[in-house]
């Protein structure tokens, strides 16, 4: 059981809710119903990104001697090829189940515009979360993976929850959906600073092994600043609160080339910290 939910990557999801708590809050939690299915939605496409990228990385023989992190349950032998691929169709189907409920409830109809484009962007969703490493044209091998979660993170997950409460679209949520995409996009980025030299033996073209070390810390450093300059200027100040912290963060990404690991929890709340930050 302890390798399934390690694939799962558990630690992974309080990011993926990030964007839509926002979206949410910023909408006035007006329906609680519309949000928990979207809450369910991201939560199972995450699972389906995390498992796909496992079982990507696994068939390109990316993961096979990898450092700087504990062996997930493909890599290590504890979970088999087909028991993956069961696990992804499982949460896929959960995905495309939840997000038609929520839909449906939104809209009150499936059959209508705004419906027929809220589906079409969760199937972008779902084909996006499949294809960032696996399949021969994966768009994470070809330094595309910030892009996909920056759109599917930050601007889908927050305009698509505030939309699905209001049917309306503001500049505040539009910026603010920007502001979050950039420590989302970072936990991507410090994930690839860890796996740098690994990816490029193996032809994984990352944004960060692109930039090499010093230019992905630069660009590490300036989506955390950038992220809090956007929410401070529409008047969110009290996510400057978590400047502490990020600065702490930097200081160890900064001087530190291995056990890069350890951060990633510590960025991937602080982002869902940032999200509550924002809504006071």
């Amino acid at each position: 059981m302890n390798a399934y939910i390690q694939s799962l990557r558990v630690r992974t999801l309080p990011l993926s809710v990030s964007g839509i708590i926002l979206g949410t809050g910023l909408a006035g939690w007006l329906q609680w119903d519309v949000f928990g299915l979207a809450i369910g939605t991201t939560l199972s496409l995450q699972i389906v990104s995390n498992l796909a990228n496992e079982l990507g990385d696994a068939l390109k023989g990316t993961d096979s001697n990898q450092q700087g992190r504990e062996a997930y349950g493909l890599q290590s032998g504890r979970i088999t090829q087909q028991e993956i691929i069961t696990m992804i169709w499982l949460f896929a189907g959960l995905s495309v189940l939840l997000g038609t409920a929520l839909i449906w409830v939104s809209f009150g109809s499936l059959f209508c515009l705004q419906s027929a484009i809220f589906l079409g962007l969760g199937l972008l969703a779902l084909i996006g979360a499949v294809t960032y490493t696996l399949g021969k044209h994966s768009y994470g091998y070809m330094g595309l993976g910030d892009l996909g979660v920056f759109l599917f993170f930050g601007l889908l997950s927050s305009l698509g929850a505030f939309y699905l409460q209001t049917q309306a679209m503001t500049a505040e949520v539009i910026n603010c959906g920007v502001a979050i995409g950039m420590p989302c996009v970072g936990v991507l980025n410090l994930n690839n600073i860890r796996d740098m030299l690994n990816d490029r033996a193996h032809g994984k073209h990352t944004f960060a092994s692109i930039l090499g070390p010093t230019g992905a810390r630069i660009y590490h450093t300036t989506l955390l600043m950038a992220c809090l300059v956007i929410f401070s200027a529409w008047g969110h100040l009290w996510t400057l609160c978590i400047v502490p912290v990020w600065g702490w963060h930097l200081w160890y990404i900064w001087s530190h080339t291995q056990k890069l690991d350890r951060q990633m929890p510590i960025l991937m709340f602080s982002t869902l910290l940032v999200t509550i930050l924002a809504l006071i």
